[in-house]
């Protein structure tokens, strides 16, 4: 149902070298890219991610409540991409781990905006 999601960004070259290097380890790259957005993918028709430059001019804000999940194939997938935004300079918000009552691993950070990101694994859904 989902098509791609944007994450507002007031740096677009900062932004766009976070998740270059972060989409690289899983195989991500750059499928839409212009002056104001970029749009990360592994498929042109399965759905993406991307940084926008709001059309408003405004700056871009953090949405309270909003947070874009990365679906992963693999536990040890979770940890990586956590570990790789990290050390992109993102900020913890959860290390890996299960959460609730599934099995299934999760891990939460923010990029270098302050979206929330996080990442889940396919593995035992």
């Amino acid at each position: 149902m989902i098509g791609y999601i944007t994450l507002g960004t007031n740096d677009i070259e900062r932004a766009r070298e976070f998740y270059d290097a972060l989409f690289l380890e899983i195989g991500g790259k750059r499928l839409i890219d212009d002056r104001h957005i970029t749009l990360w993918g592994n498929d042109p028709t399965a759905p993406f991610i991307g940084v926008i430059k709001p059309n408003n001019g405004e700056v871009a804000t953090v949405g309270n409540g909003s947070m874009a999940a990365i679906w992963l194939k693999t536990d040890a997938m979770v940890s990586i991409l956590y570990e790789k935004a990290l050390s992109l300079g993102g900020a913890d918000e959860g290390g890996p781990g299960p959460r609730g009552k599934r099995a299934t691993i999760f891990a939460y950070c923010r990029d270098l905006d302050g979206n929330k990101l996080a990442f889940f694994s396919k593995e035992k859904l």
